[in-house]
């Protein structure tokens, strides 16, 4: 299992738009130039992340920025943003265990509510890092 890079393009896209607004139109193309994809991804990337109204994208001359505080933008709620799963369901499982067989028939019973703790406990981890975190790490290295 692995989470797709859409997360962490995100935060990368995030980073670049806080980091250089000041001197740069923040453009799909730019974002691209730093992360090295194509920048229809970018662009892809950049509607989810308006949706969840974490940033305002302008055609045209405008360039996208960063709407919502830092210290309210958590790697959690990128990921919701980014991630296509939906609600409890992080882990695939796979579709036809044999009923037959005694761990096929008791499998998702028995997997079920522990796969679901992995994933909040995940998602709490997330819920705890913000881009403002990030920010102030990125500091350390400029």
């Amino acid at each position: 299992m692995q989470i797709s890079s859409r997360f962490t393009i995100a935060i990368h896209m995030l980073t670049c738009m806080e980091t250089f607004k000041e001197d740069y139109k923040i453009t799909s193309d730019f974002l691209a130039s730093s992360i090295n994809v194509n920048p229809v991804i970018i662009r892809r990337i950049l509607s989810q992340l308006r949706d969840a109204g974490m940033i305002e994208v302008k055609r045209g001359t405008g360039g996208a920025s960063v709407v919502k505080p830092l210290s309210e933008i958590t790697f959690l709620d990128v990921y919701q943003a980014v991630e296509c799963i939906e609600e409890n369901t992080l882990f695939h499982f796979h579709e036809n265990p044999n009923p037959s067989c005694p761990v096929g028939k008791n499998i998702h019973n028995i997997l079920d509510d522990k796969l679901l703790r992995v994933q909040q406990a995940m998602e709490r981890e997330l819920a705890s890092i913000t881009l403002e975190d990030v920010m102030g790490d990125l500091e350390k290295y400029l």
